[in-house]
């Protein structure tokens, strides 16, 4: 448990620069839900019988309070890999299934207890939700609201409702903690069209500057 909890902070940790160290991590709303379930899982497997039933107690307890008032709930049933990451703790639902490492939970999400298989490195988008007896492979990312109903293969972004359509590329975009970098503003060419501030471009052709009479009469000379 304490393994899989230690990779599980330091996959938490991967994007926050601002939120470094292990104290901020604890502190995170989504933490409680991600211990919640490591220490549920560890007493289902606990083979001392009277400290598994006196543990399964507290552990109830906690599981139904993350259900109310955040509305997740992982199965301590579930054999979920080393690198768990719940990246927004609200309307999970993960069944009894087997999730290889390193795997990305969303918000609004739900993984059916007919899902066979979810390999390593799966990123699940908010709001997507995985039913029937499909299988997902490695590297793999289900777009957000999309409706898997089919086995996805290894190293493919898959989206849709039903979720048909597959890209090459299983590896999702990163977003630091920091928000969105300011790029430099790079120059215009000259025939390019002026932007007006509201993400369109004006069709009109630049304005040419009036010529002096004095230059018209230099050239005549």
């Amino acid at each position: 448990m304490f393994d899989n909890l230690r990779a599980d902070f330091a996959a938490a940790a991967e994007d926050r620069t601002m939120e470094t160290g292990f104290f901020r991590i604890l502190m995170r709303v989504e933490t409680p839900a991600l211990v919640c379930y490591r220490f549920s899982s560890w007493v289902e497997r606990l083979r001392i019988p009277v400290v598994r039933q006196l543990l399964k107690i507290p552990a109830v307890i906690w599981q139904r309070f993350n259900q109310m008032f955040m509305g997740v709930f992982i199965s301590p049933d579930a054999e979920i890999g080393p690198g768990l990451v719940i990246h927004t703790a609200f309307s999970i639902y993960v069944a009894p299934i087997k999730i290889g490492s390193n795997c990305t939970l969303s918000m609004g999400i739900l993984v059916g207890s007919g899902v066979r298989s979810v390999g390593d490195n799966v990123y699940f988008g908010a709001g997507c939700k995985v039913m029937g007896p499909v299988k997902i492979g490695n590297n793999v990312v289900v777009a957000a609201n999309s409706l898997v109903i089919t086995d996805v293969p290894d190293n493919t972004t898959i989206m849709g409702v039903p979720a048909r359509i597959k890209l090459p590329g299983g590896r999702p975009k990163r977003f630091a903690w920091t928000g969105p970098q300011k790029s430099a503003a790079t120059p215009r060419r000259p025939n390019e069209p002026r932007s007006n501030g509201n993400g369109n471009h004006s069709s009109e052709a630049p304005v040419k500057e009036p010529v002096s009479e004095r230059s018209s009469e230099k050239a005549h000379v």
